[in-house]
């Protein structure tokens, strides 16, 4: 038996035959030189591969309107607006004419360009998005060089299939009544093909890093979308073992959708909020398929991802009213963008600093760009008449950057009312707590917010001055720090004080160890990823709001994070767990 761990992408737990799927391989792509009055040629041939890949994504954009929702079948209008892109068609025409190199070498190399620069970003989520070029490129390759893409659509019984990688568009025209999971090399949560796995329910792993190479044709493979592991010819104890496994993974799926009617409120009353963190709009829909009550952070960023341009203004505003129409009147935190740091946006100039998370970065680089900053206010603006929208901006430290940002939005209200161009008349601004210093003065940023979210992930890097992304030091980023807590306390009283709500978005709020202090400190709305919210609502259920206050004063007592992580840790066990396992 062989025991392979990847990414876990897609939910739940499937036996099966390994079906090995060789990847759409290139020849060698030829480099040429052509004459001048050859150019002329290359540039038509070029138009027309151009003509019939779009013609094609067309198609399969028709196909996944009528097979998915549209936010599924969005990810192809994303390609056919990027093969449309009048910048994109210029940017290989005028590569071409310079360097008069044949049609197939010009969009191998401006594609394969615009993969390493974003592959260079640490955010996986920017690096994601290669992927999109590499579909459309090669879809151009292919009719380019005449050749025949192999279809999974010919499937013909239950396998799991097995690949380096798979394009969206394969995943969407697979057979997917024979496709019981998916074992990949590449890919992570936010790729499309794990996107288009989840959104079919099948169960996935991606990410194997290589491991594919360890699996034969005709192998026995147990897939766990759950915790990425995939094994290879199990033993039959382990393979009776799994096969209960997922017999209780489904039960428990079943009592997910239970909860889902459920509220998250404590047994003696006190209601909370828990909501979704999403990156792009296809993850608003699997949002509500987990019960979320809103969206509590979108992340902007992947619009800002398009080859050579930040997001123009129609492309944001159709993005951010995607996602509001699918959740109907639901609040949806839309946070400005927050690129700088570890997001480098590819073909975008940012400054070389020594220190970038110290430096230019989310609300700062922003506010430095205005024209850029009051295009996505109005983008906005202009989304909020389809449903309930509020703006968060990320990283603020003072008062300073908070009036200034509403400075900007009032600016881009004026410019939408010149335009005639309609927009709700309430959204409800708000900061996030990511920095010390703007627990310190969380009264003072009250007087001029709706609401605060706290971003635990900056904040307890800040204030412990551990680097998250340092495996050396990583380990010091606790959340049950006595600093962090005494600061996520002062900052939930401070606007408690003002009629502010207090939300949090970061990773504290959807890890089922921190549920009890963070009730006891009275944080009002949690936001997580979306497959967490069961989990913690599960946990609130349980527990009575008096229980959480006195556990939270006895943590903020604590000395160290190690003192107070055993005592959560003894509580689960003493009070939860054991009323768990009675019930």
């Amino acid at each position: 038996m062989k025991t392979l761990k990847g990414i876990p992408v897609s939910s739940g737990i499937v036996i099966g035959k390994a079906f090995l799927h060789s990847e759409n391989t290139f020849p060698e792509i030829p480099r040429f030189t052509v004459s001048p009055g050859e150019a002329g040629d290359e540039i038509e041939r070029l138009a027309g591969a151009m003509a019939k890949a779009i013609g094609e994504m067309k198609t399969l954009h028709e196909r996944a309107g009528a097979e998915m929702s549209v936010a599924q079948a969005d990810i192809f209008a994303a390609h056919i607006m990027m093969l449309e892109d009048p910048d994109f068609q210029d940017q290989l025409n005028s590569l071409l004419l310079q360097t008069l190199h044949n049609a197939e070498w010009v969009v191998y190399d401006i594609a394969q360009d615009l993969m390493r620069k974003m592959m260079s970003s640490p955010d996986p989520l920017f690096r994601e998005r290669a992927v999109d070029i590499n579909d459309v490129s090669k879809r151009l390759l292919y009719h380019l060089l005449s050749l025949k893409r192999v279809s999974l659509d010919e499937l013909e019984e239950e396998v799991i299939v097995v690949a380096h990688d798979l394009l969206p568009s394969e995943v969407l025209t697979m057979n997917k009544r024979f496709v019981k999971g998916l074992v990949m090399d590449a890919g992570s949560k936010t790729s499309h093909t794990a996107i288009l796995a989840r959104a079919f329910g099948i169960p996935a792993v991606l990410g194997l890093a290589g491991g594919s190479a360890e699996i034969e044709e005709g192998d026995l493979l147990v897939v766990n979308g759950s915790n990425g592991q995939v094994l290879c010819n199990p033993e039959e104890d382990k393979l009776f073992q799994y096969q209960g496994a997922a017999a209780q993974y489904y039960r428990k799926l079943e009592d997910s959708q239970r909860l889902r009617a459920l509220k998250a409120e404590t047994r003696d009353g006190r209601r909370v909020l828990l909501k979704a963190n999403i990156g792009i709009p296809e993850e608003a829909e699997q949002a509500l398929l987990y019960g979320a009550e809103g969206i509590g952070l979108y992340r902007s960023e992947f619009l800002f991802l398009s080859p050579g341009q930040a997001a123009e203004e129609e492309q944001q505003y159709h993005a951010y009213s995607r996602v509001l129409k699918a959740m109907g009147d639901l609040p949806v935190t839309i946070r400005t963008v927050d690129i700088g740091g570890d997001k480098i946006l590819p073909n975008f100039p940012m400054a070389s600093e020594k220190n970038p998370l110290l430096g230019w970065r989310a609300i700062r680089f922003s506010l430095s760009n205005p024209g850029l900053f009051k295009t996505q206010l109005r983008a906005i603006l202009r989304s909020s008449v389809h449903g309930n929208v509020r703006i968060m901006f990320p990283l603020i430290s003072g008062i300073e950057e908070l009036e200034q940002a509403l400075m900007f939005l009032d600016e881009a209200k004026a410019e939408c009312r010149r335009k005639g161009q309609a927009y709700a008349e309430d959204i409800e601004t708000g900061a996030m707590i990511e920095v010390p210093s703007a627990a310190m003065i969380a009264d003072i940023l009250a007087e001029r917010c709706a609401f605060f979210s706290i971003g635990t992930n900056d904040l307890i890097q800040y204030s412990l001055a551990v680097d998250r992304g340092n495996e050396r030091v990583n380990y010091l980023a606790q959340p049950t720090h006595p600093a962090v807590i005494r600061f996520l306390k002062k900052t939930i009283d401070a606007a408690h004080e003002k009629g502010i709500a207090v939300a949090m978005c970061g990773e504290m709020a959807g890890d089922p160890s921190a549920t009890i202090l963070l009730l006891g400190l009275g944080l009002d709305e949690f936001s997580m990823a979306a497959s967490a919210i069961p989990q913690i609502k599960r946990i609130i259920r349980e527990v009575s709001l008096e229980d959480c206050r006195a556990l939270a004063g006895e943590l903020l007592k604590g000395s160290s994070w190690q003192q107070n992580a055993v005592m959560v840790e003894a509580w689960m066990a003493e009070s939860l767990l054991s009323e768990t396992a009675g019930a």
